[in-house]
């Protein structure tokens, strides 16, 4: 029986994995919660870059690589892809679709952090909804700028920021609420492609409010890349390999 090592990191990667069996490997880098009731085997932790993923490849026999990170987790892809082609094996990806911009939104793409903070000069109360990386930069905030962070843990803020510790799905209501309490006049996201995390959007839509938008990262090119569960689930099934 072949063996798959699935890299995971969002919400379709583990409804692959909770199809897998005893002798596949569902990987996570140890950011969030670890299922317990999976059939196939869970590893948690990092590899060592491209050289440590190939090494685990083959002294654990792997015969495929399925990588199911986050869009933004680019390095981790480009290091699967190229572990992959070190140790002679295909990487195939699930790469959730963006969103687009629909009637009545204002999307502001930036590329980095730089040209974040220059469009974010004009705003007072933002939501940042891009993890924790916000957290390394509270010492910037301007004195009439106050930050409202959304991230998976609680972690601490300071005088002009408060961290809130959530985890979609996330309803369309509670993101209401949550602008309208905290007086949110921009929104701060990467381009996910989520639907669990969409709510937002459609409520900085309605209140006409901007959404500064992190450009998704370059991803390298792999084997096959599927859209969805169902067509990656229905690739490993046609497989006479897998």
């Amino acid at each position: 029986m072949k063996r798959i090592l699935l890299l995971g990191g969002v919400t379709e990667a583990l409804a692959i994995a909770r199809t897998l069996g005893p002798q596949h490997i569902y990987s996570l880098a140890g950011v969030g919660r670890v299922p317990t009731d999976l059939q196939c085997q869970v590893r948690v932790g990092g590899y060592g870059g491209a050289e440590g993923l190939a090494q685990f490849v083959r002294d654990e026999g792997i015969d495929l690589l399925l990588d199911a990170t986050h869009p933004y987790a680019a390095q981790i892809s480009h290091n699967a892809a190229t572990a992959a082609r070190l140790s002679s094996i295909p990487c195939w990806a699930l790469r959730r679709p963006a969103w687009q911009a629909r009637t009545g939104d204002d999307w502001r793409e930036v590329r980095d952090w730089a040209e974040l903070i220059e469009a974010l000069k004009p705003f007072r109360r933002p939501l940042f909804t891009l993890g924790r990386e916000p957290l390394e930069h509270l010492h910037e905030i301007p004195p009439e700028q106050f930050w409202t962070l959304r991230a998976l843990e609680v972690y601490p803020g300071n005088a002009r920021c408060e961290v809130i510790g959530a985890r979609g799905p996330f309803l369309l209501d509670d993101e209401r609420a949550l602008f309208a309490r905290r007086h949110i006049d921009v929104l701060i996201s990467k381009n996910s492609g989520s639907a669990a995390t969409e709510p937002k959007l459609d409520v900085a839509r309605e209140r006409g409010l901007p959404v500064i938008v992190l450009q998704r990262p370059p991803l390298p090119s792999v084997e096959r890349e599927f859209e969805s569960v169902a067509q990656a689930l229905a690739a490993l099934s046609l497989s006479n390999r897998f």
